[in-house]
């Protein structure tokens, strides 16, 4: 897995745009594309909304639902606000069949991020 480096971009410029999530759940998600994309690979709504998930629970345990909502990312629908946010500023391309609605109601966020840690 790799390492998420949070310095590489300050992502301020998405952030002065649209303040509802933060930096680092920015970094976030382009590490995940970063991963996704590799060999060209166009990446669906759910791919992206998957790995998002590994991801999170791989870099913070029990604390990636805590941790994503500080961040104001609080359900699948914020991922894809995100991923249009990425793709405004020019960080990230889209096709066609591209769309927001590919990312509605891919999970329940409480119960992705906190399900698996249920004792």
């Amino acid at each position: 897995m790799q390492e998420i480096d949070f310095d590489s971009d300050s992502f301020a410029d998405i952030v002065a745009k649209d303040s509802r999530y933060a930096a680092r759940a920015y970094a976030l998600l382009t590490s995940v594309i970063h991963v996704l994309s590799e060999g060209g690979k166009h990446m669906s709504g759910e791919e992206i909304l998957e790995e998002f998930r590994e991801t999170a629970l791989d870099q913070y345990g029990p604390l990636a639902y805590t941790v994503l909502t500080e961040w104001g990312v609080k359900r699948c629908e914020d991922i894809g606000e995100m991923m249009f946010n990425l793709v405004d500023s020019g960080r990230v391309h889209k096709d066609e069949n591209d769309s927001a609605e590919s990312f509605v109601g891919g999970y329940d966020f409480k119960e992705a991020f906190l399900g698996p840690f249920d004792t």
